[in-house]
């Protein structure tokens, strides 16, 4: 209805409020930590471009909004060797020139912090993502408990893969290839994940355990809020028995950890898929896509949206530890370089690292973005 209501503005706002969120709690991961290790953080911005609006606060940080919102970084003091000095020239004009770091400025320059703390500041960002999706689940789970919906089939239709594997209605099922199944949300995990390949299904027909082979089948369908996909299915419905799993608060932390594991694992291995070619790439998206799922998330209320907001917030982590320069997993496989070779590697390298890893990351925006115009 509020999308109906707004529309784009809607969606656009939605889009904002969770990615500021998950770039604010990635960003504050680099400058807690930064901080933490004694480097001075001059500027902490959400957006790229000019500043809109900010403020300094006690200790020297610029705490501001820029204009294009597509991210967000920490200025850190002392990132090179050198500082310019900006002096008054000859005819009133400016003149710069290049000095070396004071003692007192080293002390609290990032490049001259050890390998080890320099790492830690980069992997700070992405785990803190990591984090913030926990404590997300960890607080559903506890005050409304884990839904469980029992992996017992209700339907089968007609000609379908589990049609013409034999599956049959009220058949339980305990696993697939080997996969534990406990709720019929982890037949929808493991199968979309597939490839087309058959899988030995294990179910349980009244006291009866059955082993059948069946093969998935490609085929477009709607997610919950109307957007075409395609997935592979068995062409089965649940039952439709549904239970709450009251947990406490150490339970349901583990729950959130396993939550958030599932999510990272299904992440790698349909990524695996689409590097070895047994997964299209119409599933990959962009600016456009989040910003819709954001509109309809928001759409279906607070706890859905807080809850999307937290996925967002893992992808953003684990995209960062790609080892591509430029990404926070670009910068950790420098310092694993720079601690192996007892120094780092020139600045020339370095240089042209982050070029290479400019020209992907670009590369990939313009890919998904065409993706995203295509599937809408």
């Amino acid at each position: 209805m509020l999308e109906q209501l707004f529309g784009v503005p809607f969606t656009l706002a939605s889009f904002l409020v969770a990615l500021t969120v998950v770039v604010f709690v990635h960003e504050f991961g680099h400058f807690w930590v930064a901080r933490r290790n004694g480097v001075r953080c001059q500027a902490f911005s959400i957006g790229f471009g000019p500043e809109l609006f900010g403020y300094t606060d006690k200790l020297g940080t610029r705490w501001k909004f820029s204009l294009i919102p597509l991210g967000g970084y920490v200025k850190m003091f002392g990132e090179a060797e050198t500082m310019q000095a900006v002096e008054g020239g000859k005819e009133g004009e400016a003149k710069s020139e290049f000095r070396e770091l004071t003692p007192e400025e080293k002390l609290v320059s990032f490049k001259h912090k050890t390998v080890g703390q320099r790492a830690a500041i980069a992997v700070a960002g992405p785990a803190v993502n990591f984090l913030f999706a926990i404590v997300v689940f960890w607080f559903t789970f506890m005050s409304v408990g884990r839904p469980i919906t029992e992996p017992v089939i209700g339907t089968v239709q007609e000609g379908s893969a589990a049609a013409a594997a034999g599956l049959a209605p009220e058949d339980r099922v305990l696993s697939i290839d080997g996969t534990k199944v406990e709720r019929f949300e982890d037949i929808r995990g493991v199968i979309q994940l597939s490839t087309g390949a058959p899988l030995d299904v294990v179910i349980r027909r009244r006291t009866e355990e059955l082993t059948l082979s069946v093969a998935p089948r490609q085929s477009v369908t709607k997610d919950t809020f109307g957007n075409e996909t395609k997935v592979f299915l068995l062409g089965i419905t649940s039952s439709g028995e549904t239970r709450y799993k009251d947990l406490n608060p150490a339970t349901a932390l583990g729950e959130a950890v396993d939550q958030t594991y599932q999510i990272v694992r299904g992440t790698t291995v349909a990524l695996g898929q689409i590097v070895a070619g047994t997964r299209g790439t119409e599933d990959l998206g962009g600016p456009i896509r989040i910003a819709k799922y954001s509109g309809q998330a928001a759409q279906s209320g607070v706890a859905g949206f807080i809850i999307f907001m937290a996925i967002l917030s893992l992808n953003l982590g684990f995209i960062n530890l790609f080892p591509v320069p430029l990404l926070d997993g670009g910068h950790l496989l420098f310092y694993a370089i720079e601690a192996v070779r007892k120094r780092p590697l020139s600045e020339r390298a370095q240089e042209w690292g982050l070029r290479v890893g400019l020209a992907l990351v670009l590369a990939l925006m313009v890919f998904v973005t065409w993706n995203d115009i295509v599937h809408f």
